[in-house]
């Protein structure tokens, strides 16, 4: 990927960044830490890399995304919204009673391609989907952004055998690495590494990379598209939180929310990032 691309995707990637806080903000609920560190692989996939098109969101061929971790649905909608599957106005009904914005993403909001909720079957689901588009000789990836606490599930793993034994490469995860979960650390929780390793022994290609550099992450997903006879998984060195200065690396921000004093700093920053982008 060559500079400017990449310089312009970092810059979309911290549109959806101040889209979401302003989508939690509005109503103080929402998952902010986990919703930022995958604002540059959302940013990679809609922008770039995927065959969708926002006017006909069901189209057969369409490449499709699986947000296992579907708490974060504060990045995906904003990410939609900005790709102009509805309009941005929308978001502001996020978590309200009356809305289809909930919490967990659900499958009836344009874009969205699978309901979450239980943590650990996206991959699942994912899997289904790309042995069904490789029967239909559709030619589409389908992509799967796993939590790096979430793969403590053990249907994960069994999706990850199925998907070596079954050679689903049009199968491309993402496994976003930001070290949280919602009890702690994950290594005080329970530690799943090495993670590239434990992929690979189920028969997965593995690619490990900076999940904030747009350009690691969209050659990543190159190359991934390449891959014949196996899924492929790229492992994303993140930050939770990542963008303000602080909320990142921060346990209370997997669900917490802000002071107002944070709030004030987190939309400064952001706004701060976004015109050193444009400039």
């Amino acid at each position: 990927m060559n500079k400017e691309k990449a310089k312009d995707l970092s810059l979309q990637a911290y549109k959806i960044r101040k889209t979401l806080l302003e989508t939690i903000h509005t109503v103080s609920s929402g998952h902010i830490g986990g919703s930022m560190s995958i604002a540059e692989i959302l940013s990679v996939l809609y922008f770039d890399e995927m065959n969708i098109d926002p006017k006909d969101p069901h189209k057969a061929d369409r490449d499709r995304l699986v947000l296992s971790k579907g708490h974060c649905s504060p990045a995906l909608y904003s990410t939609l919204a900005l790709r102009g599957f509805f309009p941005v106005e929308h978001l502001k009904t996020f978590r309200k009673i009356d809305s289809d914005l909930s919490g967990h993403v659900e499958i009836h909001v344009p874009g969205v391609d699978m309901s979450a909720g239980s943590l650990g079957q996206g991959l699942s689901v994912a899997l289904g989907m790309a042995l069904y588009g490789k029967c239909k000789k559709y030619g589409n990836h389908v992509y799967c952004i796993l939590g790096d606490g979430e793969i403590q599930e053990g249907q994960v793993w069994e999706a990850a055998m199925a998907a070596g034994f079954y050679k689903a490469d049009s199968l491309i995860g993402f496994v976003d690495n930001n070290k949280i979960q919602l009890d702690g650390r994950l290594e005080e929780v329970m530690s799943p590494y090495p993670i590239g390793e434990k992929f690979e022994a189920f028969g997965w290609n593995v690619i490990r990379v900076n999940g904030h550099d747009t350009a690691q992450v969209g050659d990543a997903v190159e190359l991934a598209k390449e891959q014949k006879g196996k899924p492929t998984v790229i492992v994303c060195d993140t930050v939770k939180g990542k963008g303000v200065s602080v909320f990142e690396d921060q346990v209370r921000f997997h669900g917490g929310q802000p002071t107002p004093e944070e709030w004030e700093t987190a939309f400064k920053e952001i706004d701060a990032k976004i015109a050193e982008l444009e400039g």
